[in-house]
């Protein structure tokens, strides 16, 4: 049986990844999760610079999922070269390095500074985060925004970039054209869904952002369908995200058109979530008499 899948001329041993800001990079999560058996550690997003993200409360649960609002704090690109690639290259996994900026120079900075590392295997360009005031979601929600970041950091990058798009747009088939027009290698989607909540007996805000990204099984159903859109408008390999919960999740991301899937909010509630959905896929192609993984990609019509 053969799980394997290439995107952009990187061979995953499986599909699954972790989805950015899930995960880390895969240090606190080692002592649970065995990081050989991933197709991928997809890292938090990591900026040229640390920062602190945004206030406290950051994170409230909903009703099917979460809302966070964390601002994409991180500690900088100096801190992740020095610590977490040399933990993460002991391992036998694919790396993503998931990369946010605030200007188009920002993005370009930590594209350059990881030119030369040979355990990143790809890059994710975070285009799409609906928690910070400036860059990222600018950059996503408009075509030729889009097209213009995606076009400049490939004149920089050396390894194969992934745009990850935002499903707060009019058109995804539109964002994704645009993507894949500017040269990248392939797209994820979808990002969290702008939403709120409010606490009905303190009359304030649920989460001090006001406003956060809905992510867990909720969004499922709205992922699915972009994927399949998007998947329907290029031609260029596509990771699938949005509330996947196990292997039949994964599944339909797949049937949909999706080349690789990302376990995202799961893993804070199911560490093991990544190798269930692994095991999951094993059975189902097993069961089902599937002997190539990729014969299951974009298969509902």
């Amino acid at each position: 049986m053969n799980t394997s899948v290439n995107i952009a001329g990187v061979e995953f041993k499986n599909p699954v990844m972790t989805a950015s800001g899930t995960f880390g990079s895969g240090m606190e999560y080692s002592e649970f999760v065995d990081l050989n058996r991933l197709g991928a550690v997809v890292t938090k997003g990591v900026a040229n610079v640390p920062w602190p993200g945004n206030p406290t409360p950051r994170v409230a649960e909903v009703y099917g999922g979460m809302l966070n609002a964390i601002g994409l704090q991180n500690p900088g690109i100096d801190v992740m070269i020095e610590r977490d690639l040399p933990f993460l290259k002991d391992y036998d996994t694919k790396v993503i390095v998931n990369v946010c900026g605030k200007s188009t120079q920002d993005y370009v900075d930590v594209v350059e500074r990881l030119s030369d590392e040979d355990s990143v295997h790809m890059l994710e360009i975070n285009v799409s985060c609906p928690n910070v005031k400036e860059g990222g979601i600018a950059f996503g929600q408009n075509p030729d925004a889009l097209y213009d970041i995606t076009k400049e950091i490939k004149k920089h990058a050396k390894q194969p970039i992934i745009m990850k798009l935002s499903p707060n747009v009019t058109s995804i088939s539109e964002m994704a054209k645009a993507a894949e027009a500017a040269g990248s290698d392939a797209i994820s989607l979808i990002n969290t869904i702008t939403g709120m909540k409010i606490d009905i007996y303190k009359k304030t805000f649920a989460i001090a952002n006001k406003t956060g990204g809905l992510s867990g099984p909720a969004i499922k159903p709205v992922a699915v369908r972009m994927v399949y859109e998007a998947s329907r408008a290029v031609k260029i390999p596509i990771i699938g995200m949005g509330g996947i919960c196990g292997a039949e999740d994964a599944i339909e991301f797949m049937l949909a058109g999706a080349t690789a899937v990302a376990v995202g909010a799961m893993n804070f509630h199911d560490p093991y979530a990544t190798i269930n959905t692994i095991e999951g896929i094993e059975r189902y192609l097993s069961e089902q008499g599937i002997e190539d993984i990729n014969d299951i990609i974009g298969a509902v019509k």
